[in-house]
């Protein structure tokens, strides 16, 4: 699974060949949780408060890369890495 970002201690990473709906994972400290591209809202797990808007503001940013790199993974290729949140 590629870490396609990294910031303040959270990782954003994407499956290869996943399932739909378009999404990825994010890991920080002992959470996890789904995201879903389109809507931009957690599907599944979750993140204290902080985190989850963090993440949320940085998929909204980047929501066409997301896009983009959702595909190269379905592509069973490797996916491009995304700016971190500064």
């Amino acid at each position: 699974m590629p870490t396609i970002s990294s910031f303040y201690g959270i990782l954003i990473r994407m499956f290869f060949n996943d399932h739909a709906p378009p999404h990825f994972h994010v890991q920080y400290a002992e959470f996890k949780a789904t995201v879903d591209i389109e809507l931009l809202a957690i599907s599944t797990g979750q993140l204290p408060r902080r985190a989850q808007e963090l993440v949320l503001d940085w998929a909204e940013l980047h929501q066409q890369e997301l896009m983009h790199d959702w595909q190269l993974c379905l592509d069973k290729q490797q996916p491009k890495q995304i700016e971190p949140l500064k």
